[in-house]
């Protein structure tokens, strides 16, 4: 295993840290013609998002897949692996530090949630998606959540949206550090908590993966675009939620509701 970007030994990520084997500054590295990289892969000079979750060393080939999961979701919140590109398993692997292999593997189960697809014999590209697709998701997430939310908000006691207060108020400090990448993670766990008091698992994982799909950048724009006031605005829509909710103020709720899923709508 190559050093992580801290000295501890184990995967290291490609998006926050030197370059692999490198020891080039973040946001100068290219990947290098002769490295066998696609052109047209993560070869841009922008700085890369330093707030991507960094890979912990493991043991098990299982976890080191699931990381990179993790790490390349949080890539692609963040920016960094961007719409229409190309990226190859070997060059993504040798920035991580492990095989192509889990890499691989990772990259197969985003192309299952439809975030990339493959190129054959080049890699994966990631999907080019437009602020039409955002607004359908949008919408299909309000259809879902919204009626929920009305529902437990004459259900639910107090004092158990009281115990949601720490999530609310991590989604306004993960949107003041301007991180992307934190935020979507904060976001989608504020609403998990939320939907999850409705006792459906099923509910709670197809509106999770509807929320983590809106969370995809856009060609040209889009949430990946979205600056830290527009992080900060979102994130206080949640604290103000909670409070309508702890006063069971319902007209309350369905404006407060209804005002976030059509920002949603229009981050694109």
């Amino acid at each position: 295993m190559k050093q992580g970007a801290q000295g501890s030994a184990g995967v290291g990520v490609p998006w926050g840290g030197a370059d692999a084997g490198a020891g080039v500054p973040v946001g100068q590295a290219r990947v290098p013609e002769q490295s066998g990289a696609v052109r047209g892969e993560h070869t841009h000079s922008e700085p890369a998002a330093p707030c991507a979750p960094r890979v912990r060393p493991v043991v098990q080939r299982a976890s080191v897949r699931g990381q990179i999961v993790d790490a390349l979701r949080a890539a692609l919140v963040a920016g960094d692996l961007r719409p229409g590109e190309v990226y190859s398993a070997p060059v993504l692997g040798e920035r991580f530090g492990v095989s192509a292999t889990p890499v691989r593997e990772a990259m197969q189960q985003l192309a299952l949630e439809g975030a990339v697809e493959v190129v054959p014999n080049r890699g994966f590209r990631v999907v080019e998606r437009g602020a039409r697709e955002l607004a359908e998701l949008a919408e299909v997430r309000g259809l879902i959540e919204v009626p929920v939310m009305l529902r437990l908000a004459r259900t639910v006691p107090a004092e158990r949206w009281a115990e949601l207060r720490p999530l609310a108020e991590a989604t306004v400090r993960a949107a003041s550090s301007g991180c992307r990448a934190t935020y979507a993670e904060s976001d989608r766990g504020f609403h998990r908590a939320v939907l999850s008091l409705s006792g459906n698992e099923q509910l709670v994982q197809i509106a999770e993966d509807l929320h983590r799909r809106a969370q995809w950048p856009l060609v040209g724009g889009g949430p990946g675009a979205r600056g830290r006031a527009d992080l900060v605005a979102d994130a206080h829509e949640h604290t103000a939620l909670l409070d309508a909710l702890i006063a069971r103020d319902l007209e309350v709720v369905r404006v407060l509701v209804g005002e976030h899923f059509a920002g949603a709508a229009a981050s694109g």
